[in-house]
């Protein structure tokens, strides 16, 4: 089970299933049912998660080096963390492979573990170096040398280059936004369309419902 700093996201996953779930029955029931309370709670709690989603958006937006600075710290706490949990081992690894990047701003950023300290009285042979994660992959190469990264950064900085990655993480993020804002931008355009869409059949049917009860409701 991975933990991110203290932070489990088993639990995140599990939370966000949850509220899916009673938000799911809460609909589907609500509408079947004709439950009135069912579809208010179902109605005011997307209305509050879109409100949520949007304020955030906002904040992030507004403070963007802060938000910045926390995902740095995250990511220099969790590399600190490398070799204590396998699953984010795996997921550090396949940040950097995916990004092309190392460390949160750099390979020197491995200092902070342990294992790759440069100075570390643990004797490591990965002493002085970086995961293969960082390591500048040869197409013609099927089978991933795991060693490549030892001892890099007891090199010269032009072998550095030759043989790792040397942008940080957070740069390749920095970069990658840009590229990808209009897909971000599709992306959550259209989970708010989605979510509206949700309230609107909600208020509809609860109004419906009340016209119906009422004594008001004439269909055509």
């Amino acid at each position: 089970m991975t933990r991110l700093h203290g932070f489990d996201p088993v639990v995140l996953i599990l939370f966000v299933g949850g509220v899916m779930f009673v938000l799911g029955f809460a609909g589907c029931v609500g509408a079947l049912r004709e439950n009135i309370c069912l579809l208010k709670f179902f109605c005011g709690t997307i209305v509050l998660i879109f409100i949520l989603e949007l304020a955030l958006a906002v904040l992030a937006f507004l403070f963007q080096d802060w938000v910045k600075d926390r995902v740095e710290t995250f990511f220099k706490n969790n590399i600190k963390a490398y070799r204590d949990d396998i699953d984010l081992q795996n997921l550090i690894d396949s940040l950097q492979k995916m990004n092309q990047c190392c460390g949160a701003q750099g390979p020197n950023d491995w200092n902070l573990n342990i294992y790759f300290n440069c100075s570390s009285v643990s004797k490591s042979r990965e002493r002085c170096g970086v995961p293969f994660s960082c390591c500048i992959q040869d197409p013609a190469q099927n089978v991933v040398n795991t060693q490549c990264g030892y001892d890099i950064r007891n090199m010269s900085l032009s072998n550095w280059e030759e043989r790792i990655y040397t942008r940080g993480c957070i740069a390749a993020l920095e970069a990658w936004l840009p590229r990808n804002i209009y897909i971000i931008a599709g992306v959550f355009i259209a989970i708010s369309l989605l979510q509206i869409f949700g309230i609107f059949l909600a208020k509809t049917l609860i109004s419906d419902i009340d016209a119906v009860k009422s004594g008001f409701y004439f269909p055509r």
